[in-house]
């Protein structure tokens, strides 16, 4: 019996270091660009509302992370990468205080918060989405995973600042995410190019669709009580 369990967690380890083994470097890279993006949107929001350090960082980590550990605790991913691994901390505390030493010039930028957090959005689509499937789920899962680590930062960032959280309201919020993680699961299953281009391809469309949503006012249909 003992022998039996042992064997299964040798065999659930050699499986966990293949599945991170496809996971490979971009793939990081875009993990922790998005965690920087929007640990960034995170720190200003926090800033704007006049927290002090400890907010400003708990919520840009909150931001960063928490979509991520959702998904990871959804596949099966535990415990979570994002607390596991002291890169992403790293990052997410690295983005808080340059955005706080550097908030001045951040508040420049046209909505800076709107602006990091598309960034992230994009970013975290494609990851949730190839993660997803490097974990042996099927397409279905990949996509909604994907939403969900693109949109759970967003929405808890909002709740903790007393905010109608972005999602719920008309703009094109998850529709964004929804589109990239679509292409990474249909650009992977058709086996239309390199998995790392998909990814760019679904990042760069992703982000432009929900820049460009914002810019010409494209919303969502909403409806009248009456």
């Amino acid at each position: 019996m003992i022998t039996t369990a042992t064997t299964w967690l040798e065999q659930k380890e050699l499986n966990d270091i293949w599945k991170m083994e496809e996971l490979h470097t971009f793939y990081y890279f875009l993990d922790l660009a998005g965690t920087f993006a929007f640990a960034i949107s995170g720190a200003t929001a926090a800033r704007e509302r006049g927290l002090d350090l400890f907010g400003i960082c708990a919520v840009a980590f909150t931001v960063a992370c928490g979509g991520g550990i959702t998904r990871d605790l959804c596949i099966g991913a535990i415990p979570p990468e994002g607390i596991t691994n002291w890169l992403y901390l790293s990052t997410a505390m690295v983005a808080a205080i340059m955005t706080i030493w550097l908030y001045p010039i951040v508040k420049k930028i046209n909505r800076p918060v709107i602006l990091f957090d598309a960034a992230g959005l994009a970013l975290f689509a494609v990851t949730g989405a190839r993660k997803a499937l490097a974990f042996g789920h099927n397409a279905e899962v990949a996509i909604i995973l994907g939403i969900v680590t693109a949109v759970g930062g967003g929405i808890l960032r909002d709740i903790l600042l007393n905010r109608v959280p972005v999602v719920l309201e008309k703009e094109i919020y998850a529709s964004a995410a929804l589109l990239g993680a679509m292409i990474v699961v249909l650009g992977t299953s058709f086996d239309w190019l390199t998995s790392d281009w998909i990814s760019i391809i679904a990042i760069f469309v992703s982000f432009s669709l929900r820049m460009l949503a914002l810019r010409y006012h494209w919303n969502l249909p909403i409806f009248s009580n009456k």
